[in-house]
């Protein structure tokens, strides 16, 4: 009975570190997808925020700036960064109306050079390593509650709580104000929108934008958690588009949207620590690194006939 305890609190922290950038990036594309703009470059968003946030955190570590600051400023930095490479989506997108799709894709492609590029030109290797990330930490009182504690509560980042709080604002800025109001019904009827004297034109643009500087938060919190570096090769190893799965899995709602990347995290976990799960310790590594993409198709496969997107999603206006 001890060992099967271990193994959950190893497995529940690392789901929940996994969780939290998937979740930054499925809220971002949440706001693109509800203003009605489809967007498919989540991966080289987040990607991008974790190549700026570590090309920040070792500049300013390296003026002996104190630590924790450099952490910030990194986190900081990335959103800024994500944002305006959103930028080009949102122009392509919202005022040229090019496809999204290919826009999306054009956006990725342009993420993974730009940022291998700039890499090798700081550091010469294409990899940016920072000295250390966020270390984990107890929270008083909460971690010693009995069994909640050493799940939840022990161990904890501290960008797991700001994650939160953004999905808590997020759930309410669009289900309970004007502003999510009408960002939702862009995404659904934007010409009925347009007649009642609503710019549909700048609410998706501050969706794809949204989304950009969610995504770029994703990404710093993959580097200063349990990445560390951001790796040229490696990349985010496609966080993004598990973000976009579960997206779509979570029918396009906050609260689905919270469990499918909690989901997705855990599985995520099983493949990163199943050395030490009994009953599936001695499979391959490479088997058990398919699990994550395993679970998202047949998310997918399951959840496809109940699928609803915004109705204008994908459409120029």
């Amino acid at each position: 009975m001890n060992g099967i305890w271990d193994v959950i609190k190893i497995i529940i922290p690392g789901a929940i570190a996994y969780t939290m950038p998937i979740l930054m990036g499925a809220l971002g594309g949440l706001y693109s997808e509800r203003s009605g703009v489809t967007n498919l470059c989540i991966e080289g968003l987040m990607l991008f925020g974790c190549f700026a946030s570590a090309a920040t955190i070792v500049k300013l570590q390296a003026l002996g700036m104190n630590y924790t600051l450099t952490i910030v400023c990194g986190i900081c930095v990335a959103m800024l960064a994500s944002m305006a490479l959103s930028y080009l989506h949102a122009l392509a997108s919202i005022k040229l109306k090019a496809d999204q799709t290919i826009s999306g894709t054009a956006i990725n492609m342009l993420s993974t050079a730009l940022s291998l590029f700039l890499a090798q030109t700081i550091t010469g290797s294409g990899n940016i390593t920072i000295v250390r990330g966020i270390i984990r930490n107890n929270i008083p009182i909460l971690s010693k509650i009995p069994v909640v504690g050493p799940l939840f509560f022990s161990q904890t980042y501290w960008t797991t709580w700001l994650c939160l709080i953004v999905w808590g604002v997020s759930y309410f800025l669009l289900y309970k104000t004007n502003f999510g109001l009408r960002l939702r019904a862009c995404g659904e009827h934007p010409s009925a929108v347009a007649s009642a004297g609503v710019n549909v034109h700048k609410m998706r643009y501050i969706g794809v934008l949204l989304s950009g500087m969610l995504s770029g938060l994703g990404g710093a919190v993959i580097l200063v958690t349990y990445a560390g570096e951001y790796n040229s090769g490696a990349g985010i190893n496609g966080l993004g588009f598990l973000a976009i799965a579960a997206l779509i899995f979570g029918q396009w709602k906050p609260l689905g949207i919270l469990g499918s990347t909690a989901f997705f995290g855990l599985f995520m976990t099983i493949a990163n620590t199943g050395r030490v799960i009994p009953g599936i310790a001695s499979i391959p590594t490479g088997f058990l690194g398919l699990f994550p993409y395993l679970a998202t198709l047949i998310a997918l496969i399951l959840s496809s006939k109940k699928s609803r997107a915004p109705l204008a999603s994908g459409q120029p206006f």
